[in-house]
């Protein structure tokens, strides 16, 4: 009876077993039978996908099937879901095909994102060329070049209908840029003629802006005569304080909803719905600043880019594109005009220009001399040659004067090359720069009651401790904004000292100033405009500028200068500047002789003579030295490329080094004619060592800002 129970026991489980198997079964076929597998589109079934994925190897196309369902949302240009490798991923339609070379099965196309095809095939060449020159991948460009959707402004867009725009305003008879070499043509040249194309290109002009002018009014006559002629129009300079400059002179020049603005810092909703407009073609005139070169404008018949020597203008993320370039290269495609100007020339302009790409629209010298202040260089003028001390003094006498005389008609400028107060430090004894034991960061001093500390990781540094010969006394490497207004404070008891810039003290930019005697001590890039200009400006710690170890260094410092120079009064209305540096120096000499196009062209002689950029192509590689040793091993690089290093990579570069790993890096030079070759060589090998999934990943960059 107990092994009868038993085996009844067991026969009923194996029958629960067998049941719950059959539901299982019976569970799955019904599943089956609930999600029919959709039929493919009757036309051009097969689409080209670029999946957002910044894998180098995978830096392709993917074939999908359309669905019939999705027909006619699918067509090149729309945001896509997909799946790849077993997860869904975001991804743009390149192109729709009748058929594909894959010979397995295909995978279907989840879900169209968006119906706007946002991705416009100019816009994508012009990414792709990026891509190629930087030797990156198109997703990461793509990236940069089309917002995030907002699927709420999208909607509320598509519920409007396009505005009417009235009639833009007739051109002035006199406008300033008559007073240019080349200025007069270039406007006719705007307003006459077919629509540009890549044979028949618009004119290209590097523009040296006169002293005492606002570029802002310039540029408005520029956009205002290339939309007047009814082509479109994209403006792109530094910052926000430009873009707010231009929005205002636009906005008074062309009537209200003849252009939009376009930055980073609009927000996701404002970006995506300024970025709708201008793919729409309801607005031909853009303004912005780096985010904006890939604005699709509609019939692109002028391009201006403002200042192409500021920082700004480079892409800090991969792969790691600037402004200009990229601007050129849509120049080439499209065939538009473009202007590049700035207070002064940078080297890269006067390769355009040397090479006939474009043409020097400058003041003659004589009329540009009389514009511009009277300018003082320590060592320089006979007064301040019986001042001993000039030459070490960080505010000589003849400055202290000439900022006095200064205060008694107007405000002055005093432009300092560092933020905050005191930045850095250095050995009493050694004058080794101080930094701390633990990240490496710079020592440094907030405020006059603070205690030193490092500027990354905030660690305290009063029981620092000089590696070298054991000091333990600290000395300034240099001052900040902060720490000149509170010394010139009290060198001008009773007069108003303003600072502007951005440091960690949360201190703001300041766009403008009064006309009121005051001292305004600023950065560079940070100086505001007051209206009639500064009457004296003091230009101090030139040494800091020039001793940067960078090969851009004098060149940015002339820039630096000039824009400060350019905001003061003429001489012939009492204005002056007195620049601290040694003036001996060709980029000082440079500003004594007013004469930034002369500078520029022996930049570029001396570096053709060292083999560097414009006319050479330099692709910097960091990383671990065994991780570059692969790469240049897997690209087949150009016949005349040059390798120089690796070399140890300096702490302020490499930031915060993973322990026990050693940062390097390593420069490919080739002549710019076999550049792309270069460019595709280590896009090749990079996705090489991506596919094998072995070693760290080495930063490559084209042609870099910095390059010290």
């Amino acid at each position: 009876m107990h092994t009868s129970n038993d085996s009844v026991i067991v026969y009923n489980f194996g029958v629960d077993i067998e049941n719950e198997q059959l539901a299982l079964v019976a569970r799955s076929i019904r599943k089956t039978k609930a999600k029919p597998v959709p039929e493919p589109a009757l036309i051009d079934p097969v689409a080209r996908v670029m999946v957002d994925i910044s894998l180098p190897h995978l830096d392709r196309p993917f074939d999908y099937l359309v669905p019939e369902a999705m027909s006619q949302t699918a067509v090149p240009g729309v945001r896509v879901r997909v799946r790849f490798s077993g997860s869904l991923v975001d991804g743009w339609i390149l192109e729709r095909c009748a058929a594909s070379d894959h010979s397995g099965r295909l995978e279907r196309i989840a879900k169209v994102v968006s119906p706007e095809p946002a991705l416009t095939p100019q816009i994508l060449r012009l990414c792709r060329d990026v891509a190629d020159y930087y030797a990156g991948t198109l997703p990461d460009v793509v990236r940069a070049a089309v917002p995030t959707r907002h699927a709420a402004a999208e909607a509320a867009l598509a519920a409007k209908p396009a505005p009417e725009h009235p009639a833009l305003p007739p051109i002035p008879e006199s406008t300033s840029w008559s007073r240019y070499t080349g200025g007069p043509a270039l406007l006719s040249r705007l307003v006459m003629g077919d629509p540009y194309s890549p044979t028949t290109p618009g004119p290209r002009a590097v523009w040296v802006a006169a002293a005492a002018t606002d570029p802002a009014e310039q540029i408005r006559e520029l956009a205002h005569t290339a939309a007047l002629a009814g082509r479109g129009v994209l403006i792109v300079v530094p910052d926000a304080r430009d873009v707010a400059r231009l929005d205002a002179a636009l906005s008074a020049e062309l009537g209200p909803q003849q252009h939009v603005v376009l930055t980073a810092d609009l927000g996701p909703s404002a970006r995506y719905s300024a970025f709708l407009r201008i793919r729409r073609g309801e607005v031909r005139v853009v303004v912005g600043t780096r985010a904006a070169v890939f604005a699709p404008v509609a019939d692109l018949g002028l391009i201006v880019l403002w200042d192409d020597s500021d920082d700004s203008h480079a892409e800090p993320h991969a792969p790691y594109w600037h402004a200009r370039e990229v601007l050129v290269m849509r120049a080439n495609t499209t065939g538009s005009a473009m202007v590049v100007g700035s207070t002064s020339r940078s080297v890269e302009a006067a390769a355009l220009v040397s090479s006939g790409w474009a043409r020097n629209v400058v003041e003659p010298r004589t009329a540009a001399r009389a514009s511009a202040p009277r300018i003082i260089t320590i060592g320089g003028d006979v007064e301040q040659a019986r001042d001993e001390a000039a030459m070490t003094a960080r505010l000589p006498n003849i400055a202290w004067q000439t900022a006095k005389r200064g205060l008694e008609v107007g405000p002055v400028l005093v432009q300092v090359p560092r933020r905050g107060y005191v930045p850095s430090l250095s050995c009493q004894t050694c004058r080794r720069a101080a930094t701390c034991s633990s990240c490496h960061g710079p020592v440094g001093v907030t405020s006059g009651s603070a205690i030193a500390a490092c500027t990354w990781c905030g660690r305290l540094a009063g029981d620092w401790v000089c590696p070298s010969c054991k000091g333990r006394a600290l000395r300034a490497m240099s001052f900040g904004e902060r720490r000149t207004a509170e010394e010139l404070g009290r060198a001008f008891p009773g007069v108003v000292v303003r600072t502007s810039g951005r440091d960690s003290s949360g201190a703001g930019v300041l766009d403008e100033v009064d006309d009121a005697p005051a001292l305004i001590v600023a950065t560079p890039g940070a100086e505001p405009r007051v209206a009639g200009g500064y009457a004296a400006a003091l230009l101090l710690d030139g040494r800091v500028m020039l001793d940067r170890p960078d090969l851009r260094a004098a060149q940015e410092a002339v820039s630096r200068w000039f824009a400060a120079i350019s905001l003061v009064r003429s001489a012939n209305d009492g204005g002056a500047v007195v620049l601290v540096a040694d003036p001996t120096l060709a980029a000082v000499q440079a500003i004594v002789r007013n004469d930034p196009v002369g500078f520029s062209d022996r930049e570029l002689m001396e570096r053709d003579a060292v083999r560097l950029p414009p006319h050479y192509r330099v692709a910097e590689l960091t990383g671990q030295q065994r991780d570059i040793a692969d790469l240049i091993a897997q690209a087949k690089l150009p016949a005349h490329a040059q390798v120089l290093g690796p070399v140890p990579v300096p702490v302020s570069r490499s930031k915060r080094p993973v322990p026990g790993e050693a940062v390097v890096r390593a420069l490919v030079v080739v002549p710019s004619a076999v550049g792309s070759e270069l460019s595709a060589a280590l896009a090749a090998g990079s996705a090489v060592r991506s596919a094998r999934k072995e070693g760290a990943p080495v930063t490559v960059r084209i042609d870099p800002i910095v390059l010290g």
